[in-house]
């Protein structure tokens, strides 16, 4: 038998950690799996899992778990793009009934399905799976679990507006160019969290993130422990994602560690990192957090070894270095030394510097003999007109080649 059965049947149990009156995933797609007499799975339109209906048959799990694409989407709680795009292909995003898609084995779907859209005010919200072998459900069931989906559609159109909402709120806090302008959206972001807002947070920085406008950022849904995202303007041209995540525990940030990990996996190949600032209790200190959580990224991107998730409280000297201009790097001193010519000399004089001046350690490092570094050495004193014995003269030269790369 599939050993990841067990897993399956307890990503069954797993429910959306977003309430309100209207119902529950889970409980909405249990009620479509009875009708129809087999386990469904919700899936938004991004087709990430959001419930799996645990329908109370040892086969219809068994036999779920012999298809590849079923087993991943509900193992991993997302469906490649590439199965994404296949089933597209039978115009499921269009549709406003049962759409019947036939077993392609080459295409890992060694069993039919039905895909029932879920619709809110004409809208595609998501989609609701049954794998489903001829002759299938009745068109009577099918019916019936289309009035469900209805339901469902209109949690996830309530459920889209709170986020905005939040999101419009988070982003307002967190680019708030006055200390008034900032302390206006706290209180509005206090007043749409409600009484989350007063528990221990932190605050989680994704850069570059490849957004195409200002609300392209996943679901809060999607990510475990968020309360809020939103995309954040990065540079003159670049975007970061912004979470805020709630926390047990100050001393515990692996919750935001893993959803930055999370994050970073759906970068789509860009060169990203992720920092994660301190804890906090409530929200005064939010523009804070966003400092930190951003200096620490940039510290991922450019000191690899402290990647690609970096907590503020762990990458050193950079939480000074990302606090100086960006001007600090140019000194003048240094500015012939950075210049792409010479970048085997600065590459040398950094790992001399990181080796705390001694060469024996510093020649193994860089796989050169001593002779060889000292040549390197009085070629970088020539061309800034530091002097390596002097300490203050070592500070500025180790401070430009680490802002170099900020």
């Amino acid at each position: 038998m599939y050993e990841g059965l067990a897993e399956m049947r307890e990503n069954a149990r797993v429910t959306s950690d977003y309430k309100d009156h209207k119902g529950d995933y889970q409980e909405l797609v249990d009620e479509v799996s009875e009708i129809l007499g087999a386990p469904a799975t919700l899936e938004s339109r991004d087709f990430e899992l959001i419930a799996f209906g645990a329908y109370d048959s040892e086969g219809e799990l068994d036999a779920a778990a012999l298809d590849p694409v079923r087993t991943r989407s509900i193992l991993t709680r997302r469906s490649t793009s590439a199965v994404r795009t296949w089933f597209e292909g039978f115009g499921i995003t269009r549709a406003t009934g049962p759409v019947r898609i036939p077993p392609t084995p080459e295409a890992g779907v060694y069993r039919g399905r039905v895909c029932l859209p879920v619709r809110h005010r004409g809208v595609a919200l998501g989609y609701v799976w049954l794998l489903a072998d001829d002759p299938g459900p009745t068109e009577r069931q099918l019916t019936a679990a289309m009035e469900v989906t209805a339901r469902i559609g209109a949690l996830l159109a309530d459920e889209a507006q709170h986020g905005a909402d939040l999101s419009r709120e988070l982003r307002a806090v967190l680019t708030a160019e006055r200390d008034w302008q900032r302390d206006m959206a706290v209180a509005e972001l206090r007043s749409a969290l409600g009484p989350r807002t007063d528990t221990l947070h932190t605050v989680v920085c994704v850069a570059p993130w490849p957004a195409t406008g200002p609300d392209d950022a996943p679901s809060v849904r999607t990510v475990p422990g968020a309360t809020a995202l939103c995309t954040v303007p990065w540079g003159t041209t670049a975007t970061s994602l912004a979470l805020l995540v709630r926390l047990r525990s100050a001393d515990v940030l692996t919750p935001a560690a893993s959803a930055a990990g999370r994050l970073l996996e759906r970068a789509h190949g860009a060169t990203a990192a992720a920092g994660v600032a301190a804890a906090r209790a409530g929200l005064a200190e939010l523009g804070t957090a966003w400092q930190e959580a951003s200096a620490a990224a940039r510290a991922a991107l450019a000191e690899p070894r402290l990647g690609p998730v970096a907590e503020w409280a762990s990458i050193g000297p950079y939480r000074l270095l990302t606090a100086l201009s960006p001007q600090t790097a140019h000194d003048p001193a240094v500015r012939r030394l950075l210049s792409p010519a010479h970048r085997e000399l600065a590459r040398t004089a950094e790992v001399y510097l990181d080796c705390a001046g001694q060469a024996g350690r510093t020649a193994a490092e860089l796989r050169i003999h001593r002779q060889t570094l000292y040549y390197r050495l009085s070629r970088v004193e020539q061309l800034t007109g530091l002097d390596l014995d002097d300490g203050e003269d070592r500070l500025l030269l180790h401070m430009a080649l680490k802002g170099a790369r900020l």
